[in-house]
């Protein structure tokens, strides 16, 4: 199964291009080649470009904070583990803390370091990190991996902390959806949103041996799903046959 995501605002948009960004950035840092710890480190500038925004770090604490405040609202409920309970609010607490003490924008310890900003200016050029311009940066490439893997993780300090709160929040969200099966028909799905809820992620399920590529659009007053197959060119036609995948809205 193929899993595809949806987010209906930009704020869930935003935290998914960062958990992207940051689940390469882990592949990378783990492997030993220089090429590897080079896209790490081009990765780490993504995230400082995707984290920039001003009020990001605003957003993010006030979503920990909502939260907290509504599962706390769960204590003292016969249905509800207070061990369970304690650990998630435990990990919320950590996760707001970690991230209201960090001074600045994520990265901006990087920002500070004039050779990390020097390669960062010259790595929006095509091949612009060559030996010739970056002699001192082609010195580190050839240092053992061990060496850069700790550099590595040293700056990769700095972006912790939002990435470990963006990371609990799409898990809470994405545990908010039940997933159902449903059935395109022709090629062809829509549902209509309750408006009681306001919903933020769609989570798309469809067996990869069917060959097909959803096309999702949606906003607070329904969801769409069109499936569909790429042709010998490349480009993608409407199948127009009834095909199962499996569906979640989550809140």
């Amino acid at each position: 199964m193929i899993l595809y995501e949806y987010p209906f605002n930009e704020r869930v948009r935003t935290y998914l291009r960062l958990e992207h960004l940051f689940d390469r950035l882990g592949q990378l840092m783990a492997g030993d080649g220089a090429v590897d710890h080079h896209f790490a480190l081009i990765t780490m500038f993504e995230v400082m470009d995707v984290s920039g925004r001003a009020d990001l770090k605003s957003d993010v604490l006030k979503d920990l904070e909502r939260q907290r405040t509504h599962m706390a609202a769960f204590r003292g409920n016969p249905a509800i583990s207070e061990a369970s309970l304690d650990s998630f609010l435990g990990r919320v607490d950590d996760a707001f803390q970690h991230l209201s003490q960090q001074l600045g924008k994520p990265g901006h310890e990087m920002t500070d370091n004039e050779w990390l900003m020097g390669i960062r200016s010259r790595a929006v050029i095509p091949a612009g990190t060559c030996s010739f311009d970056l002699p001192a940066y082609h010195a580190w490439q050839h240092r053992p991996p061990a060496d850069r893997r700790a550099d590595l993780q040293g700056w990769a300090g700095s972006l912790a902390p939002m990435a470990n709160a963006v990371a609990l929040l799409l898990q809470i969200l994405r545990d908010s959806g039940r997933p159902q099966k449903v059935m395109a028909s022709a090629g062809q799905f829509q549902q209509t949103l309750p408006q009681n809820r306001a919903f933020q992620l769609l989570r798309l399920r469809i067996d990869e041996s069917m060959q097909l590529v959803p096309e999702i659009s949606g906003n607070r007053l329904v969801a769409s799903v069109r499936l569909m197959r790429q042709d010998t060119d490349g480009k993608l036609q409407l199948a127009r046959e009834d095909a199962p995948f499996e569906l979640a809205l989550c809140a």
